[in-house]
């Protein structure tokens, strides 16, 4: 296999949440595709947060783009400066008021989308986690924070009980697997 060649790009629109850049690609086997379009985004934190009592804590908020109210965990971007741990603890805290006396533990680096997309999301797991100040939210972000235990969440998952997204369930299922090793 061979990559393919980029002969000219051009942005669409450029924005504080991302860019939207149309490429024109030469493949190796001759074929010009003449409007790839590849969204370009900052990169991401998430994590799994559990409190000394095997309790997940959740993130439910409104997302517009689903038109529903979905449970996740806490995510974000990196400000910069800020090391990944740093950030993910920073949103964290903002999210849901959770903080830790353990370091987040790295279950794993993915590209989110690399068909169209350029960023990475960066998961973690924080263990025995407890409220210890309360939200500092944006004015754009209304969050309510749910506790559910760790095992029972799986089974909301597979039985389609909650509205949820891919990042928390591959996250739970990489934390699952991470406790169970150690």
């Amino acid at each position: 296999m061979k990559a393919w060649y980029t002969t000219n790009s051009e942005y669409l629109y450029k924005t504080p949440f991302g860019n939207l850049r149309k490429d024109t690609c030469k493949l190796p086997n001759g074929i010009t595709i003449d409007d790839y379009y590849v969204n370009e985004y900052i990169d991401w934190v998430n994590a799994v947060v559990l409190t000394k009592d095997n309790q997940i804590v959740l993130v439910e908020q409104y997302r517009q783009g689903g038109q529903g109210f979905y449970l996740e965990i806490p995510a974000g971007k990196i400000e910069e400066g800020e090391t990944d741990e740093e950030g993910i603890l920073r949103e964290i805290q903002e999210e849901t008021g959770y903080t830790s006396m353990e370091k987040p533990i790295l279950l794993g680096e993915f590209m989110v989308n690399p068909a169209t997309q350029n960023n990475k999301i960066k998961t973690f797991l924080l263990t025995n986690a407890y409220k210890s100040v309360e939200q500092h939210l944006d004015e754009t972000e209304e969050i309510d924070v749910k506790l559910i235990d760790f095992e029972k969440f799986g089974r909301l998952i597979r039985d389609h009980e909650i509205q949820t997204q891919l990042f928390t369930a591959s996250a739970y299922y990489m934390a699952k697997a991470a406790l169970s090793e150690g």
